[in-house]
């Protein structure tokens, strides 16, 4: 197996440095990418000049990922999946449980764990605080930095400084193995469910236009734009999920008890 997986590493390498001479040279202003080919204009330039003509979207960031290159960033998402689900094959552990490796508090009243009613009195006061600012950073990643990756970081860190202030048992409660693992799933399925809607109605997958004859009070323009929020919604979902994912099982080896 170690000899197998030399000789992909090696062919894999050699194919990519292949490629190398075919590359623009660096910060050549006459590439495709900068200075387009004949009259076509410059993909960057077109992104700059009609952006929002095309999707009336002013943050052209959200444009390129969740509508330009919808494609990519949908299967961003599902490597962000494809990542929680093979920590949790490797990790997920369902044996007995075993003794502590640390002590516990001792209590939460006045005369116990002091730093721990400190630390816990307040993470209740922030992470609501968190959390909604994790879904405005959602919602309005149209019209100012943000949008599903960024927002889901946020509300997944949330989950995260729960267990910290408390212990696992307490996030767990909150957001279940369970719940992770179908939220996780259904991001994915809302972000594909746009495209396979698209294709439904005799498009392009993720050619959000013709998704304005099912969208009241909306236009080709508006569809695309209104589009791009279900999807970031559903990457928001997947990342949230899977950031939690991810800590709970490092944190607890794999036995979703204790934790750090």
């Amino acid at each position: 197996m170690k000899w197998f997986g030399l000789i992909a590493t090696v062919f894999t390498g050699i194919l990519l440095l292949s490629a190398v001479p075919d590359f623009a040279a660096f910060g050549d202003p006459d590439s495709p990418a900068n200075g387009g080919l004949g009259d076509h204009p410059s993909v960057s330039q077109y992104y700059i000049t009609d952006t929002y003509t095309d999707t009336k979207v002013p943050n052209i960031v959200t444009a390129v990922l969740a509508d330009y290159r919808g494609y990519d960033t949908m299967f961003e998402t599902v490597v962000i999946f494809a990542a929680g689900i093979a920590i949790f094959a490797i990790l997920r552990s369902f044996s007995g449980p075993v003794a502590p490796s640390h002590p516990t508090a001792i209590d939460t009243s006045v005369e116990g764990d002091h730093q721990r009613i400190i630390i816990g009195t307040t993470c209740r006061v922030i992470i609501p605080v968190i959390q909604l600012f994790a879904l405005y950073v959602v919602a309005h990643g149209h019209h100012s930095p943000g949008g599903g990756f960024q927002g889901g970081v946020i509300l997944g860190a949330s989950f995260i400084l729960v267990a910290l202030a408390k212990d696992l048992s307490a996030a767990l409660g909150r957001f279940s193995e369970k719940r992770y693992l179908a939220l996780g799933s259904v991001g994915i399925l809302i972000y594909a469910g746009f495209g396979l809607l698209c294709v439904a109605l005799e498009r392009n997958f993720l050619d959000y236009e013709i998704l304005h004859r099912i969208m009241p009070a909306t236009d080709p323009i508006m569809a695309r734009s209104h589009s791009m929020l279900g999807v970031e919604v559903g990457v928001a979902f997947t990342v949230t999920a899977i950031m939690f994912a991810i800590y709970a099982n490092l944190s607890s080896k794999g036995r979703l008890e204790q934790g750090f």
